[in-house]
């Protein structure tokens, strides 16, 4: 069942043509992903196909009916609302009714709100929490009440995304999923966009959870579309064998142009018209040489300085902030040609011991030397902090006009960006207009051309494309220095670190020998054994529990006893008004049979439904207080 249709779309921005008359489809179930350089325009197609970004030509057609919904790459959100008022603006049934109730109290018309309750019954509204409290649990947002302008970034993509998969589209559009995401959480998406019911279009940079979810990539090179039927994988052999194919092609048609071109040079002009059919086929071939395959890729090097006996020491380190520890009595020295992974739940601490290690914040405990000869090279996680009016060769002039290189080479600032795929006219750009990844690879660029010898990498993986993170990948496989790196991305971790700084609980760091995937073998393999043991206590530990354990009391109500609460509140004193008036009537001196009889029936009944309302009220009221 085709649920998207793209067809011929074309956009330019200014003078710069995006890409023109793109073509291409998703059926159900499809879980896509939009892989190319960055700056060639996979955020524009998501917004396009969003509806929030214009398109010179063509048509965009989704199937009636289906539901979609988009993930933004720097989502935006209402400065004053809570996480849970921004999760209450979903595009769901229930969300609209518990917005328009919330509406209707607020205006205290009576119609209003009879017609938002009835609303909350036909849609079981009240079911809305129990789907929130998941979502936000996975995604680490606990404190619902806390206003969205408060939020880092990363929590603000969070709620974005938690807005995405509580509405359960039929379509999802997604730039970025896993960005600012810890691992587990990640894991626990992949679990969730397995659902065959999902359709996706996504844009990630997360290799590992691109082979977990997708079994389709369309690839945008040259403003061309190539389709792979696979997973990223399958994408990366088919992708060379397209590669081999086309080069052999380009290299048989420049060996027949060759001969042709001799014959066109040994043609008399009186006689062309008699070999028109070939001389069209000379111009057709000739085109075919003159195909040049893309293989630019962003060009590492750097002249280090050597790095002395003396590192990085740590001796007993603990910082902490607002009474918490976040780092606790650590000890480790750094050795030259160290390759360190960091990981660690959000929050737990990893940025803190990058700025202690580089000498940014000092520790409350305990002592950190460095060696005479480091010099760090710091990636952070915010990025590149320029005047967005800067143009792009101004940043790198700002640091240098000549960059030394290793073997005593040099280069202009121009030359160098070249090599990080910033064309002579993309260098005069300004930083404010530059895609995402172009600002972390100029970022890159403005770390390494410092030549460190002791790289620290917070989240270097964040907005890079896959071509760009391949080069960088294997421009740090033979780095000779220190590497220290924080990163959600498990490919990049497996593939460069040769152990793991784990914090754990209480500011305890440990350290794993191995890499990210034998980490996790490990940790499952330990989860399992504690699992068995609790399944198997001893008797004496099983009598201990059963004697200690009490009913706990549940503080916190649900959405839909707050519901009922308020309800009751209001319907109470309507009862308690009716019963009087039932029972004045009966008092009056009434003489009708069948009129005493229907209004003893009705006070019966009220006192009854009186009586169970008022418990109710008293049952939820012990639950507050």
């Amino acid at each position: 069942m085709n649920y998207l249709s793209v067809e011929n779309i074309t956009k330019s921005i200014g003078d710069r043509v995006l890409f023109s008359d793109l073509k291409f489809g998703l059926e159900k179930g499809q879980k896509t992903a939009l892989v190319a350089q960055n700056g060639t325009g996979k955020t524009t197609i998501l917004k396009m196909l969003a509806g929030i970004e214009p398109y010179d030509s063509g048509i965009i057609t989704f199937r009636n009916g289906i539901k979609i919904s988009y993930l933004p790459q720097d989502p935006t959100f209402t400065a004053s609302n809570s996480i849970f008022e921004e999760i209450l603006q979903a595009n769901t049934p229930q969300t609209k009714a518990v917005r328009d109730y919330e509406l209707a109290k607020l205006s205290g018309i009576q119609e209003d709100l009879e017609k938002a309750m009835a609303d909350v019954e036909e849609t079981q509204a009240w079911t809305l929490e129990g789907r929130i409290s998941e979502i936000m649990g996975q995604l680490k947002l606990d404190n619902i009440t806390q206003p969205v302008s408060m939020l880092s970034g990363g929590q603000q993509k969070r709620v974005a995304l938690a807005k995405c998969l509580l509405e359960e589209p039929d379509f999802l559009l997604l730039d970025e999923p896993t960005n600012h995401l810890d691992i587990s959480m990640i894991e626990w998406l992949e679990k969730y966009f397995n659902n065959p019911n999902f359709t996706l279009l996504m844009i990630t940079h997360d290799r590992y959870f691109l082979d977990a979810v997708c079994n389709d990539i369309i690839e945008l090179e040259n403003n061309t579309i190539h389709r792979y039927r696979g997973n990223y994988t399958y994408f990366l052999e088919k992708k060379q064998e397209r590669i081999e194919a086309q080069t052999s092609e380009i290299e048989k048609a420049k060996n027949t142009f060759r001969k042709e071109l001799d014959w066109m040079r040994r043609q008399p002009q009186a006689r062309a018209t008699k070999a028109k059919a070939r001389i069209d086929a000379f111009y057709d071939v000739k085109d075919k040489a003159s195909q040049r395959i893309n293989t630019e890729l962003v060009a590492l090097e750097i002249n280090m300085q050597r790095l002395g006996g003396k590192v990085v020491e740590l001796h007993a380190v603990s910082k902490g902030y607002s009474n918490r520890t976040l780092i606790n009595n650590f000890t480790y020295k750094f050795q030259t040609g160290d390759r360190v992974g960091v990981v660690g739940p959000n929050g737990a601490g990893k940025s803190t011991l990058l700025k202690l290690i580089t000498g940014q914040i000092d520790p409350d405990k305990g002592k950190i030397v460095h060696g005479e000869t480091v010099m760090f090279g710091h990636y952070k996680q915010e990025g590149l902090n320029v005047d967005d009016t800067k143009r792009v060769i101004e940043v790198v002039r700002d640091i240098a006009d000549v960059i030394p290189l290793a073997k005593g080479k040099s280069l202009t600032a121009a030359q160098l960006l070249e090599r990080f795929l910033f064309s002579r006219e993309k260098q005069y750009t300004q930083v404010g207009k530059l895609s995402g990844g172009e600002r972390k690879r100029l970022y890159l660029l403005t770390v390494l051309i410092k030549n460190p010898n002791f790289l620290i990498l917070d989240e270097p993986t964040n907005d890079l494309d896959i071509l760009t993170l391949n080069v960088l990948e294997d421009f740090l496989d033979d780095y000779p220095g220190c590497l220290l790196v924080v990163s959600h991305d498990r490919y990049f971790m497996d593939r460069l670190v040769d152990h793991m700084f784990v914090f754990e609980q209480n500011g305890a760091i440990r350290d794993f020998p191995g890499n990210y995937t034998e980490y996790r073998l490990n940790l499952a393999s330990e989860i399992a054994a504690n699992r068995a043991a609790k399944n198997n206590p001893p008797a004496s530990v099983v009598q201990k529990v059963v004697e200690e354990e009490k009913p706990k009391k549940q503080l916190k109500l649900s959405f839909k006893e707050k519901f009922e609460f308020e309800q009751l509140e209001k319907e109470l004193p309507a009862l308690e008004k009716r019963k009087v008036e039932l029972s004045e009537k009966l008092s009056s001196g009434i003489t009708d049979t069948e009129a005493i009889m229907k209004i003893s029936d009705e006070l019966t009944q009220l006192v009854s439904e009186l009586e169970e309302k008022e418990m109710r009220w008293l049952e939820i009221s012990d639950k507050m207080a």
